[in-house]
């Protein structure tokens, strides 16, 4: 006779299993990407980052909640950054570290690490929550072990570790994404009232952080048609996922409407058809280039192989079906439709092919104990671990480029070969050779090159730094106004744009002209250039344009 209680010990240990590795998965996650949070400080690598924090600074600075941009929208990512800002600007205060706000923005203009440091911690944790996310979805959809072994997967992914140490958009998008389509999937199995107007709310969320995310309002509405067809009803659910969605996005971000004027010149700002160095080449060579770069260097071959062939097993899913592929599908066919490729894209579809991943390894394991007749041990395991590997080899190995940026190799240069008190034309925002004593000019669009020191002690806004860019993709050399580019004369410059315009010159000829025109004659003195698992960055050149 069998004993009663062995079945509830076994399903009580069984839950204790999976909570103790799921805890374990998070705490790697975690430690992933809070390891190296702080690269490259205090001088700032990544060109978005200081204007998301500068439009933060500028809205509390002003007592408004107008962002004055709506390029992503990014206005939760704003309300964010300002809750962090007032966080550590009245910590400090109130331990008497800054002696007002005034204090407290002038020295975070003189130090970013003071903000910056704290606002990427508050991103890794949107990327830990992204990856027990995946956990719930994966558990949903197909059980405990389909849940961890893609979480596992999430957590080590080396796309989506750099992009939750980056003050952006895209990974807290990515939360709001999987949230909806885990409501999605409650509108499928349970149809209440609440689970549309929960999934509304948190495609608008969605919206309100990058616009993308509205299609992933295919997956409450397949849902609810799916449910429609054989019992109904089909008008309410769909007024109230629609009335709720709307409601959401106009009461956490007013000023898509307000300032609908900004809105839509920021949008048209957006839809540029060239961009140095991320320009594409229509739908089928966007896909390849996703697939053969990003993609195969986080995943591998064999990842990559497993997501595919997950994708297509996902078919047989009438969750998958109804409830998932309807948004991911879309968000996969815009995004290689785009005239530019970037890699930050993939950041939404990641967690989706982890599980498609893990589907195929759990959908081999069930295959195997068919076939043996019992369950075959350790399979699942050793199938992760050997998907892992390179997935871990391709984490690690962007922690190290991140670490070894060139642009901070050209700091170490200037710092050996040239004196303190020299003049330095950057094209990023270098303020470790500030602070080290040199003196830095930045290209602005039609101001010129500005004095490094000015923009630190917060002299200038984002809307300034708007302004003066006019409308131009990026801000370097290539884009300052040739009446103006007298003054960017200096000792040394730094060329960390250049080579992308010479790779690819073709729509950019006058800005690769610029250049030219300034480095004519002069010396090249180093050429730094990155280096697959041991330094990252651009190629870099340092230019002597003093004469002897």
């Amino acid at each position: 006779m069998t004993d009663p209680i062995l079945p509830a010990r076994n399903a009580r240990r069984s839950g204790w299993g999976e909570r103790a590795f799921l805890l374990l998965v998070l705490l790697m996650a975690a430690a992933i990407r809070i390891r190296g949070v702080d690269f490259g400080l205090p001088a700032l690598n990544d060109p978005d980052e200081p204007l998301f924090v500068m439009i933060a600074i500028d809205m509390l600075r002003g007592g408004s909640l107008n962002p004055g941009w709506f390029g992503h929208p990014a206005t939760l990512t704003f309300y964010a950054l300002a809750l962090v800002m007032l966080a550590v600007g009245g910590i400090g205060i109130a331990t008497g570290r800054f002696a007002d706000t005034d204090a407290f923005v002038a020295a975070v203009y003189a130090d970013p690490a003071i903000l910056f440091v704290p606002a990427r911690l508050f991103f890794v944790a949107c990327g830990v929550l992204c990856v027990f996310l995946t956990w719930r979805l994966g558990r949903r959809l197909g059980g405990p072990r389909l849940g961890l072994i893609a979480a596992a997967f999430l957590a080590v992914n080396a796309i989506h570790v750099e992009y939750s140490q980056l003050i952006r958009t895209d990974v807290q998008a990515s939360v709001f994404i999987l949230l909806a389509t885990l409501a999605a999937l409650d509108i499928l199995e349970r149809g209440r009232l609440r689970d549309h107007a929960a999934a509304g709310a948190l495609v608008a969320l969605g919206i309100a952080t990058k616009w993308p995310a509205a299609l992933v309002m295919l997956n409450p509405l397949a849902a609810v048609l799916w449910r429609a067809i054989p019992r109904g009803p089909l008008v309410r659910p769909l007024v109230v996922l629609g009335i709720t969605a709307a409601a959401t996005l106009v009461i956490v971000s007013p000023y898509l409407l307000l300032d609908h004027a900004t809105v839509a010149q920021n949008l048209a700002g957006e839809a540029r058809p060239l961009h140095p160095g991320a320009t594409g080449g229509g739908f089928l060579a966007n896909l390849g280039w996703y697939v053969r770069g990003p993609l195969l260097e986080a995943f591998g071959w064999l990842g990559l192989t497993a997501a595919a062939a997950g994708a297509v097993l996902a078919l047989r899913s009438r969750q998958a079906v109804v409830a998932i592929l309807p948004g991911v599908v879309a968000l996969g066919i815009v995004i290689c439709a785009q005239a530019l490729v970037w890699e930050r894209w993939l950041v939404p579809l990641l967690p989706f092919l982890a599980l498609a991943a893990a589907g195929t390894i759990c959908a081999l394991a069930n295959l195997l104990r068919r076939y043996l007749g019992r369950r075959p041990t350790g399979f699942e395991p050793v199938a992760t671990l050997v998907l892992l590997v390179p997935m871990l080899t391709a984490a690690q190995a962007g922690y190290i480029e991140r670490a070894n940026d060139t642009r901070q190799a050209a700091s170490a240069w200037i710092e050996a070969h040239v004196p303190r008190g020299s003049t330095i034309l950057v094209e990023h925002a270098a303020i470790d050779l500030i602070q080290r004593g040199w003196r830095a000019r930045f290209p602005l669009g039609s101001a010129g090159c500005i004095d490094g020191r000015d923009a630190l002690a917060g002299k200038i806004s984002y809307g300034e730094v708007e302004k003066r860019r006019t409308g131009r993709a990026v801000v370097d050399l290539g884009h300052v106004a040739p009446a103006r580019l007298a003054s960017c004369r200096a000792d040394f410059a730094i060329f960390t744009h250049y080579d992308v315009y010479r790779a690819a010159p073709r729509g950019f000829e006058p800005q690769l002209r610029t250049y030219e025109v300034l480095a004519a004659g002069r010396r090249v003195r180093a050429v730094i250039r990155p280096e697959a698992g041991r330094r990252g960055g651009p190629v870099v050149h340092i230019v002597e344009l003093r004469r002897r």
